[in-house]
């Protein structure tokens, strides 16, 4: 919870200040309770999260911000014991989202609580570094495409780039591929890694200027492709990746973790288990 999120919460009670009989100061409340509203106590422990919360995002904790904190829970208490005079917290809605919120809370405690003690170490992150580089391969390329959605409109773009046809100006008007169609069809550098297999095949077997003869289906549609030109592979360095690489193997241990609780679940729902 961002602190000032937490400062926005019941806006309509900004102007309410508290009598010194109603607020107990922090450095006082001896019993663990800084204040009370109507005989219920607002806990030390609450207020003590939100001030440490505030603190580790940065945010000066004086003695002003201590008073507007306090103020603001016991507004948030007033308007939660009138949403419980009126009964909003027998409806079904509120016990669902507080059953949810409650979830959420101790999974996320958990997660936390699970990447603190498996965190991912530098000889696995070097070792992804590695097999990434591989996958990248010796070679890049730079190509262009032009997306249609049948065969038969792909040999008719075949057809007339056959007959001096340009390239860059019918993918502006046939290619249905809206992340180069303004480009001509350029899908600018990559590894034949990181393409669909048709397709990377199809790039691995073309000449610099070359463009396939027959059209290639994926499952995007049919493509037509040229190879524009190749270079040898600029794989960005380890540091510049290395924080990615480390939440993709955190990731992975965690959908690990998933995978085998419900191996070891009896869930009723057969089609949840999948």
């Amino acid at each position: 919870m961002k602190f000032s999120n937490f400062l926005t919460i019941g806006r309509v009670f900004a102007a309410i200040t508290l009598s010194a009989s109603m607020m107990l100061p922090a450095a006082q409340a001896a019993d663990g309770v800084i204040a009370t509203v109507n005989g219920k106590p607002i806990k030390q422990s609450v207020y003590d999260f939100i001030v440490k919360d505030a603190t580790a995002r940065g945010q000066n904790v004086d003695d002003n911000t201590r008073n507007v904190i306090i103020n603001k829970l016991v507004s948030s208490e007033l308007v939660a014991q009138e949403a419980q005079r009126i009964g909003l917290d027998k409806q079904p809605d509120y016990i669902a989202r507080q059953e949810l919120a409650q979830r959420e809370l101790l999974v996320n405690a958990f997660l936390a609580d699970y990447i603190k003690k498996n965190p991912v170490s530098d000889a696995d992150t070097k070792a992804a570094y590695d097999d990434y580089k591989k996958q990248l391969g010796d070679k890049e390329y730079s190509a262009s495409h032009i997306l249609v959605a049948t065969e038969a409109e792909a040999k008719d773009v075949i057809a007339q780039l056959g007959k001096g046809g340009d390239f860059a100006k019918i993918a502006k008007d046939k290619s249905k591929d809206p992340g180069s169609q303004e480009k001509g069809g350029d899908l600018g550098w990559f590894s034949l890694g990181g393409m669909v297999k048709p397709f990377g095949d199809a790039v691995s077997k073309l000449q610099k200027g070359g463009i396939t003869q027959t059209p290639v289906q994926t499952q995007f549609g049919w493509h037509v492709i040229k190879l524009n030109d190749i270079r040898d592979a600029q794989p960005p360095a380890y540091e510049k990746v290395k924080d990615d690489l480390q939440k993709r193997l955190q990731q992975q241990k965690l959908e690990k973790l998933l995978s085998d609780l419900r191996a070891k679940a009896k869930i009723t729902d057969t089609a949840v288990k999948k």
